[in-house]
């Protein structure tokens, strides 16, 4: 397994434990050199931060490529990152918050991604023993077509019933927004989109979420899951302003995002999303060799 660094830095004190965190699954780990730099608010220039990822991604050897972090850096990445080796090679790129701009990417070319849990950011904190073996355990078995989670809906004027198939998209809000209007603004008609985000107030949610509407990034998709929403107040009524007057199936509180818990969620795959009994059924193959 990879561990790439394509966002920001992370001390080294928790970088030390990455590979024991690997060797303990039974996997080799294989820690890019940029991991460990730091320049700013990034780990490293935009020339080791690409070379290191791409270097993961063209590696028919390496199984999965693991970021550390998120923060920010991954879309400086986008024009200049080239795909080739991984359509060559399929295998997952794991991240969340600011790595929702690599699965966009990585969207845009029909490859999936694991949106999940890193070991720079969350896995390594106290009580993330569940968020971690749900992960791994994804990582090893895969899921067969068919197979359903769950997540109770939330009581609440969050929410609106009914059932929508698509595949699903998304990740952090703010990244979503970010790069509406760029060559890199995904095609969500027909998706399933998911959205989290952390320690935004209403006012910028609902700046975000208006820039998605008037991008037409909001026109077409075809349900709405809604992950955490953290460190900052209740940004329940401005979700509802723009998501509910879709008229598509909304669930919203499923754990995956910055809050706890943060289960991985395989984007890019058909799936099937059942507002009422909250539940997300995988309508194919999920990370299955």
């Amino acid at each position: 397994m990879a561990v790439v660094a394509p966002a920001g830095p992370v001390d080294a004190a928790r970088l030390a434990r990455v590979p024991a965190l690997i060797l303990a699954q039974g996997w080799v780990p294989r820690v890019a050199p940029g991991c460990a730099l730091q320049q700013g608010y990034l780990a490293g220039g935009d020339t080791q931060r690409l070379a290191d990822l791409q270097a993961a991604l063209d590696d028919p050897g390496v199984a999965a490529v693991w970021c550390l972090r998120g923060g920010y850096g991954s879309g400086r990445l986008l024009p200049a990152l080239n795909l080739a080796g991984l359509h060559a090679a399929p295998k997952p790129l794991i991240g969340y918050s600011d790595i929702t701009a690599l699965h966009l990417l990585l969207d845009r070319a029909g490859l999936p991604g694991l949106h999940g849990p890193m070991p720079g950011s969350d896995l390594l904190l106290p009580g993330r023993e569940a968020d971690a073996q749900a992960l791994f355990s994804l990582l090893r078995q895969g899921l067969r077509a068919g197979h359903t989670w769950s997540s109770p809906p939330q009581a609440g004027p969050l929410h609106r019933g009914g059932v929508a198939s698509g595949r699903l998209l998304g990740g952090n809000l703010s990244l979503l927004a970010a790069l509406a209007g760029t060559p890199w603004q995904p095609d969500t008609r027909g998706r399933l989109l998911f959205l989290e985000d952390v320690g935004e107030p209403p006012y910028r949610v609902d700046r975000m979420l208006l820039q998605l509407q008037l991008a037409g990034m909001l026109a077409g998709v075809a349900g709405v899951l809604l992950g955490s929403f953290t460190e900052a107040d209740d940004c329940s009524a401005a979700l509802q302003d723009h998501l509910l007057a879709l008229g598509v199936p909304l669930l919203a509180g499923w754990p995956a995002g910055h809050g706890r818990p943060n289960r991985p969620l395989p984007l890019g795959f058909m799936a099937t999303l059942d507002a009422d009994a909250g539940t997300l059924r995988f309508d194919e193959d999920v990370l299955v060799s």
